[in-house]
């Protein structure tokens, strides 16, 4: 399998002096194409910065992150959100939805932000909207959806411009076994359909035999890796 994100010598601290705070510590990691990684880790032990820096939303202070192919430390801070924005697809414990907006337009947004409007838009988030089993949801509010049905709406919208890379964090936390079980469902197929890389930050055991690998970080390192 190909590497969608290569990670070498990864190093996140905030501060400095007797005060900096190491968040990662020289981290090295493949994910490949094809294939569903688990990240698993206590609270603070880096996980959610690791998955912030492969997605482009924060900076490394050392090290190397290719994402796609392309290097994204010491990127110019206005060149990381195109590289987000062409190559990612994000997914939220809190499913971040706008909530005045209905769930075919909280999909038409991200189409939008990728350049895809109009009639295109539409048609678009309502294909997109059907393939996680919400066509008949197209006009419904956050407000009248259930949680199960709020991160498949999520779904749908980080599909939007047909990401090669998905990354998930804690999206199974806010729902009950069944909807999780269906949304991890949706998940899987997405790392086989069309050869995606979909990385899940979790703290659900739960969800574990869904992985290809799973991969244990704490105290700012990779500490564990298993099938």
């Amino acid at each position: 399998m190909s590497s969608a994100i290569e990670v070498r010598g990864l190093a996140k601290t905030y501060g400095s002096g007797e005060t900096a705070t190491h968040a990662l510590r020289g981290v090295d990691l493949d994910v490949n194409f094809g294939e569903m990684l688990m990240l698993v880790g206590a609270s603070g032990s880096g996980k959610t910065t690791l998955v912030s820096i492969m997605g482009c939303i924060l900076s490394a202070s050392a090290g190397s992150c290719l994402v796609n192919g392309i290097e994204t430390v010491g990127a110019s801070p206005s060149r990381l959100p195109r590289i987000r924005l062409e190559n990612i697809g994000f997914i939220f414990q809190a499913f971040n939805l706008f909530p005045a907006l209905t769930a075919q337009e909280n999909v038409e947004v991200a189409l939008d932000l990728k350049g895809v409007r109009g009639g295109s838009g539409r048609r678009q988030a309502a294909e997109l909207l059907e393939r996680v089993g919400l066509g008949a949801k197209l006009r419904s509010k956050p407000a009248y959806l259930s949680g199960g049905q709020k991160q498949r709406v999520a779904i749908a919208r980080a599909l939007a411009g047909d990401p090669r890379i998905v990354l998930a964090d804690e999206p199974t936390a806010a729902l009950d076994a069944k909807s999780g079980v269906l949304v991890m469902d949706m998940l899987r197929d997405l790392a086989l359909e069309k050869d995606r890389a979909v990385v899940v930050v979790t703290h659900d055991d739960r969800i574990f035999r869904y992985a290809d690998r799973v991969v244990k970080i704490d105290d700012g390192r990779i500490t564990a890796e298993g099938h």
